[in-house]
């Protein structure tokens, strides 16, 4: 049976394939802008083969490139041409991007070469990638390995020895972290109480003798500990720096390397496919459970993650019952006049606020002012150095809770606006109170509702930067804002944040080649971290659903 164009048009199929062809739309961009950032965020961790070639320019000397081809382009002869680079008669030319890292000797990690005058390209099994904890990687041959100054090994031989004896190093510098990082910090930071304290006492005139005794056998104690620690630590250092590596660079200059600054040496060529993949992973780990090194351009992002996710969960905890307890009132309790209405349109405006508006606020208001009264009342003997008078994790959690805050109110009030009138006069008419009637049956019968604006909460708050760069976040946080010292928890810490850390290795890197896949790895991270959180409020708004379904009508 044929149907008219005008039928069809009021029966309201186009509305629906114009919508399904809409989601379609969007599903495809959403997953191929994830498969972008995962190609080019996770390709980074592969073990990339070492290529030896010979680059000779027409009339300059020849030289040879040795490292990784991490991009290839075509570029027009005309634009090489205008930059004064010698060509080839064709319309474009190929041109290579090389990871040729030795930035000690050539002053940068990378270089573009013109694919046409690579001659004599070679892959030796022998060449050596050595990952370094400062000057990027280092490429090039093995010549020999010192104890002190006494030869070890050379040559052929050298490889194990080398391998041996970097897996020494990597055991002392476990145990200095150890020290230094946990406790050494752990004495500092009782050090630091028992200067406020006597520092309380003084201000508060009961600095007495007794108290004067007490704090210097303490700090006693302290000086003890920590001279013991010294000492170990000066032993270990001098144990860390003991071996050293010679490689011979592609110029053949000869370099000397403290295997107490090797992070790693493989040989990519020689390495087959399984031991690819593992290492391929063990990158990988590495990248989401260790610190960051080279200025955020190498190493690890967990302290990020760990940042991220503290301060999601914090700003969960604070968002979650103001958002309910505003919406109950708006709902339940509050008279449906021009106030309430107006109330609603406020919220509602709030929700478009610009984050950075919110950021300038959480600056001005919680730490400048606010935190500043804060150390007036609380923390005078810290004075003047600020404990809460600074940006840090409260204030972050705090601002981000305010800026989603309206998003909490506006899903909360209309799960409540969902539940039928007779259920609510049917438990008044059973003798429950209205206090009853809202805690033990409006408020479970909302509960899905809350959590589905928690999760939009969650998913705008850990995508947020803007408002962080004012309140909190920073490049690099010397320490987690948990800890194993009292008070544990330090809400008054700065702290790293995956968006941030996009932000300030995308943009403020001054090697850019080197950070730009870091940029889609850590991208991809994020996204993986939201949808965690996102998944996980997801399940506990499902469990709720189903507890309280035998409750719906």
């Amino acid at each position: 049976m044929r149907v008219s164009l005008s039928s069809w048009y009021k029966s309201g199929s186009p509305f629906v394939w114009l919508n399904a062809g809409a989601v379609a739309i969007s599903l495809v961009m959403v997953i191929g802008l994830i498969a972008l950032i995962a190609v080019r965020g996770l390709g980074h961790f592969w073990p990339g083969s070492l290529m030896e070639a010979d680059y000779r320019l027409p009339g300059q000397p020849e030289r040879v490139i040795l490292g990784e081809v991490v991009e290839t382009e075509k570029v027009p002869t005309l634009r090489l041409e205008s930059a004064g680079v010698p060509v080839v008669e064709a319309e474009f030319m190929q041109r290579d991007l090389i990871k040729i890292g030795n930035r000690d000797l050539t002053g940068g990690d990378f270089v573009w070469v013109l694919d046409d005058f690579l001659q004599d390209r070679r892959y030796p099994d022998a060449l050596v990638t050595v990952e370094r904890r400062e000057w990027g990687n280092f490429y090039g041959r093995l010549k020999a390995v010192y104890e002190d100054e006494q030869l070890v090994a050379s040559g052929e031989q050298a490889w194990p020895v080398l391998q041996e004896r970097i897996e020494r190093a990597l055991d002392i510098h476990d145990q200095i972290y150890q020290i230094e990082k946990h406790q050494i910090g752990a004495i500092n930071s009782s050090m630091e109480r028992l200067r406020l304290r006597e520092r309380r006492y003084q201000l508060n005139g009961t600095y007495t003798a007794a108290s004067e005794a007490e704090i210097a056998s303490e700090r006693a104690e302290l000086d003890a500990a920590y001279r013991v620690l010294e000492a170990e630590l000066s032993e270990l250092y001098v144990r860390f720096n003991r071996d050293h590596m010679v490689g011979v660079a592609s110029d053949g200059s000869e370099v000397r390397i403290s295997l107490g600054n090797v992070v790693r040496a493989f040989r990519p060529n020689a390495m087959g496919l399984l031991q690819k993949i593992g290492f391929y992973f063990a990158k990988l780990w590495e990248f989401v459970s260790d610190d960051p090194r080279e200025a955020n351009t190498e190493g690890g992002i967990f302290p990020a993650i760990f940042g991220t996710v503290m301060m999601v969960i914090l700003m969960s905890i604070i968002v979650t019952p103001f958002g309910v307890v505003a919406a109950v009132y708006l709902r339940e309790y509050a008279s449906q006049g021009p106030i309430t209405r107006a109330i609603r349109i406020a919220v509602n405006n709030l929700a478009g606020v610009p984050s950075i508006v919110y950021g300038v606020f959480g600056l001005g208001f919680f730490v400048y002012f606010l935190g500043s009264n804060i150390d007036q009342l609380f923390f005078p003997e810290a004075l003047p150095a600020p404990t809460f008078g600074t940006p840090g994790l409260m204030w972050a959690a705090i601002t981000l809770a305010l800026l989603t805050l309206p998003v909490v109110i506006v899903a909360t009030e209309e799960g409540l606006s969902r539940i039928p009138s007779a259920v609510r006069e049917g438990s008044l008419a059973l003798g429950a109170t209205k206090a009853e009637t809202l805690w033990r049956v409006v408020l479970p019968m909302a509960s899905p509702a809350m959590m589905t604006g928690l999760i939009l909460a969650v998913a705008r708050a850990a995508g947020e930067v803007a408002p962080l760069m004012l309140v909190g976040v920073v490049k690099l946080a010397p320490s987690l804002p948990l800890d194993g010292n009292y008070p544990f928890l330090h809400l008054d810490q700065k702290f790293m944040h995956l968006g941030f850390h996009i932000y300030d290795v995308g943009f403020q890197s001054p090697n850019v080649e080197a950070a730009r896949p870091l940029v889609y790895a850590t991208a991809l991270l994020l996204v993986v971290v939201i949808a965690v959180l996102n998944l996980s409020a997801v399940a506990i708004r499902n469990h709720l659903r189903e507890k309280y379904k035998a409750l719906e009508v």
